[in-house]
């Protein structure tokens, strides 16, 4: 899970369930196709999640993430949580 892009990419596939390439570029408007490409298959050599190529013209490629990457969203959710914590605590002094 090393990167910026990778938790963005969970997360994203956690609440939107299965997704295509162009949809997931859309979302994270901010990074580029051929770096958006390499995490997707980052994430998939680590059983993160799947790539399945639907038999449509033209040829889509959905992604959708595995019980494992599933099992991420436990962690992120209590990183978000403890960062919300820690900005309160902060605006408070």
């Amino acid at each position: 899970m090393s990167g910026k892009w990778k938790y963005m990419i969970v997360t994203a596939l956690h609440f939107s369930g299965k997704m295509r390439f162009m949809d997931l570029k859309r979302l994270m408007d901010k990074i580029a196709p051929k770096v958006l490409s390499k995490e997707l298959k980052d994430l998939e050599l680590s059983n993160l999640l799947t790539r399945t190529i639907c038999d449509t013209k033209p040829v889509t490629v959905e992604y959708e993430l595995t019980d494992l990457g599933n099992n991420l969203n436990v962690i992120i959710k209590a990183m978000g949580d403890w960062g919300q914590r820690y900005r309160q605590s902060i605006s408070r002094k």
